[in-house]
């Protein structure tokens, strides 16, 4: 007697393409999840720290200018140099044509022991937006950049901070730099050794000339005393 055929419903077997297409989604979704606990992680901890690291840097005797000791056209001219919408952003600026805010800075100068491009960037921004332009006011944020922002080495030596490069690369006090040697120092920011006034003064010179012409079209250029006189 012949069996009949079977009346089980059957069902078409998974394709391997979709079988490897769903495993690809989960292990990109892990992978997301971990990454995202991995950088929230960091902020918290930077969180944390950040009174401390705040209380310590604002003491430190190396803070010796403030954003209220520079006369209105010179931190003009420096935020237009550095971080043309520092008063807006809230840490980062991509689209701000910068591609490191003064908050970014100060993070990479706080928090990093060592900075690799790439993977640290992304450590860096987070930080600046979710910890240091929440907890750190503007005007804080302004002291510490004037008083560690790096300009360079001459001798050997590293030049940190508006103060320190007037002393090494000028031979006096900041309040008496002129107009043009306040913008050497500027020119530093963008690239320290390549526009270093004693090491390389044409090349800084070049760049100063760039920037007035840049900075004229924005209304600054006024030459005022360095640090704002009492009456």
């Amino acid at each position: 007697m012949k069996s009949s055929p079977s009346t089980a419903s059957h069902h078409p077997s998974r394709s391997p393409w979709r079988s490897w297409w769903g495993r690809t989604l989960l292990a990109c979704g892990l992978l997301l999840l971990v990454i995202a606990l991995h950088y929230t992680r960091v902020v918290l901890q930077a969180r944390v720290r950040t009174p401390d690291i705040l209380e310590a840097a604002l003491a430190d005797p190396a803070m010796v200018l403030s954003p209220d000791d520079l006369a209105a056209p010179r931190l003009r001219a420096l935020l237009a140099v550095q971080d043309p919408r520092f008063f807006e952003h809230k840490g980062w600026d991509f689209g701000g044509g910068r591609i490191t805010t003064i908050t970014q800075a100060l993070v990479k100068c706080y928090y990093f022991h060592s900075f690799r491009p790439g993977i640290s960037k992304i450590r860096q921004s987070l930080i600046a937006r979710f910890t240091m332009d929440p907890l750190v006011s503007k005007e804080d944020q302004l002291t510490l950049f004037l008083n560690t922002v790096y300009l360079g080495t001459l001798d050997g030596r590293a030049v940190n901070g508006l103060a320190d490069g007037a002393q090494v690369f000028f031979g006096r006090p900041f309040a008496e730099l002129s107009w043009d040697e306040y913008l050497a120092l500027l020119a530093c920011f963008s690239a320290p050794d390549a526009f270093n006034p004693r090491v390389n003064p044409m090349e800084n010179a070049r760049q100063v000339e760039a920037m007035k012409h840049r900075l004229a079209g924005l209304g600054i250029v006024a030459d005022v005393p360095a640090i704002k006189r009492s009456p």
